[in-house]
């Protein structure tokens, strides 16, 4: 675009973008993001994406096999607490009613 007589350049002290700014408008009219350096190449979007697929793919079997052993584990631990029940003696409970 073309820059009129009444616009000016300033760059934003926080997050070091460029403000134009019209002074008969008294208003920002446009804005320019600042260049991140992080910021990745398109040559490298392939390589992102399919290493985010296998992550994917590794969160998704890990998830499945804890879900496959999650009946076992808690099978075993009622087997566990079946056993510590019956060695247990049984005693009545007591009540508050009881205790006054």
């Amino acid at each position: 675009m073309s820059k009129l007589e009444s616009e000016f350049e300033v760059p934003c002290p926080c997050c070091q973008a460029t403000l134009v700014i019209d002074t008969n408008l008294r208003r920002i009219v446009r804005h320019t993001g600042p260049v991140s350096a992080d910021r990745p190449e398109l040559d490298d979007a392939q390589r992102i994406l399919a290493e985010e697929a296998a992550r994917r793919e590794a969160l998704f079997q890990q998830s499945f096999a804890n879900e496959r052993t999650r009946g076992d584990a808690l099978s075993r631990r009622f087997e566990e607490a079946l056993k510590q029940a019956q060695q247990e003696p049984v005693t009545k409970p007591t009540r508050d009613f009881d205790l006054d």
